[in-house]
């Protein structure tokens, strides 16, 4: 029995996701997948006060579309359009409301930027599927571009030929279920030694003490940050402490969360500047190629020292340069930008997957009952995943879809397996069910909003 999904999937709505509108130019819809975490009060003083002028050309702008049919949208204000509506807490909570107010389709002015939200399943259908070919671009935000090596990672490139080439490489060299299947050992491991930490962590202290409270939250980034990182780089990190490693990560995560006054008001660039955002990008953007750059010369200094044992993914990287990349010239960059690409998507995304899936089976003591037991190992339904089933799309769907769905889903099975197997999991004394509140955050991809603090008790084996 698996455990339900997020809330909004139980509303056989669609997860709320944004599109690049080229008739709308809503080149920067991303903006919507992260929470504004600039002073609002301070950025909008200063725009106010240094662009005035902007309120008069906003208004030309409206009178020339105003021959185009476009969709529902709420009153907007000059300058800012619709981002007092935004502004902090849980974007896609907001989404919702204004949803249930102008339909699954409807249009924002997000500072200069027309988007495009799309919230029903029937319409992500139709945007992903039929007209995919029209909203497969993507937007380029600021700090992605800083980040990215100017965006030319498979993430962030524009939808092209190179983009193609790009995605093929990592499908075929690095994700096809033939390389997958060869980390199985690898993700047998980890998992193990995931279970031998939980026992550690949660042994009483004394005779005929209670068992310890654990906090899994940290202990599944942990794993999935291990194994992504093992089959990405192997043990091969340049001499870079993992922790370091792990640190540079956690700042890349919060810089692409990070809104940019440029990406809502382009003329404003020097803003960014003025507040120190790009200074900081360019801080963390050094330190992550030298963490890259350091890996990647290590890779080349052992090449063809494996003993025809499988190498890691930044090896079959090398082997496509080396080879000629399928066509496509790559160089050191293109190499460093595919491979972080797999890293953070990777960590950050399956490791929430898994903490969700705990959090709801906490919430719902039956359906773990039942999982544990095994009568409904398999639903009576199939739950496509993949991309089809337009209610229910965690991987997306279309050309932009995840390439990495059979690594993350068989790390997630794995660790879930072994998680539901070994231990019977509770809340800490003091707390029920009932008051058990699964509350989530913000961010590109929300997680719960407090660390997932449980008591794991031994099952028998």
């Amino acid at each position: 029995m698996w455990p339900r999904p997020h809330p909004l999937a139980e509303n056989r709505r669609a997860p709320y996701f944004r599109l690049h509108v080229p008739e709308y130019r809503a080149h920067k819809a991303l903006l919507l997948m992260a929470s504004i975490q600039l002073d609002s009060t301070l950025v909008l003083s200063l725009l106010f006060v240094l662009s005035c002028f902007a309120v008069i050309r906003s208004l030309w702008s409206g009178r020339k579309d105003s021959s185009r049919v476009l969709p529902p949208s709420h009153p907007t204000l000059p300058i800012i359009g619709n981002l007092h509506q935004l502004g902090r807490g849980i974007l896609h909570r907001k989404l919702q409301v204004l949803a249930q107010q102008h339909g699954s389709l409807f249009l924002l002015r997000l500072g200069t930027v027309p988007t495009l939200v799309v919230t029903s399943a029937s319409m992500a259908e139709e945007v992903l599927k039929n007209q995919d070919h029209i909203f497969c671009g993507r937007p380029q935000q600021h700090t992605a571009r800083g980040l990215m090596y100017d965006c030319r990672d498979v993430g962030f490139s524009p939808y092209g030929e190179r983009w193609r080439q790009l995605r093929r490489i990592a499908v075929v060299h690095l994700l096809s279920v033939k390389r997958v299947d060869s980390f199985r050992v690898l993700r047998e491991e980890e998992p193990a030694s995931l279970v031998g930490r939980i026992r550690t962590a949660s042994s009483p202290e004394s005779t005929g003490a209670k068992q310890r409270a654990v906090n899994l939250s940290h202990l599944i980034v942990s794993l999935t940050y291990t194994v992504v990182s093992r089959a990405a780089f192997g043990n091969k990190l340049g001499g870079m402490d993992t922790q370091v490693f792990r640190e540079t990560a956690t700042e890349v995560f919060d810089l692409l969360e990070t809104i940019a006054v440029s990406d809502m008001f382009p003329r404003l660039w020097w803003v960014d500047w003025l507040m120190g955002l790009d200074a900081r990008t360019k801080r963390t953007a050094k330190k992550l190629d030298g963490v890259l750059e350091r890996a990647l010369q290590e890779h080349e200094k052992s090449s063809g020292s494996n003993n025809g044992k499988s190498g890691d993914l930044l090896d079959d990287l090398l082997s496509v340069v080396k080879e000629g990349g399928e066509g496509l010239k790559l160089d050191r960059v293109d190499v460093k930008g595919l491979i972080f690409d797999l890293f953070i998507a990777g960590v950050d995304t399956t490791s929430k997957a898994i903490e969700w899936a705990m959090a709801e089976l906490i919430k719902n003591p039956r359906e773990m009952a039942k999982l544990q037991d095994e009568p409904e190992r398999f639903m009576h339904h199939a739950i496509d995943y993949n991309g089809k089933d337009f209610r229910f799309i965690p991987f997306s769907a279309g050309r932009r879809g995840c390439p990495g769905i059979v690594f993350a889903t068989r790390l997630a099975e794995l660790a879930l397996a072994n998680l539901m197997y070994h231990f019977d999991w509770e809340l800490p004394e003091g707390q029920d069910v009932e008051s058990f509140e699964v509350v989530e955050s913000s961010g590109l991809s929300p997680a719960l909003k407090f660390p997932l603090i449980l008591v794991a008790k031994p099952l028998q084996e």
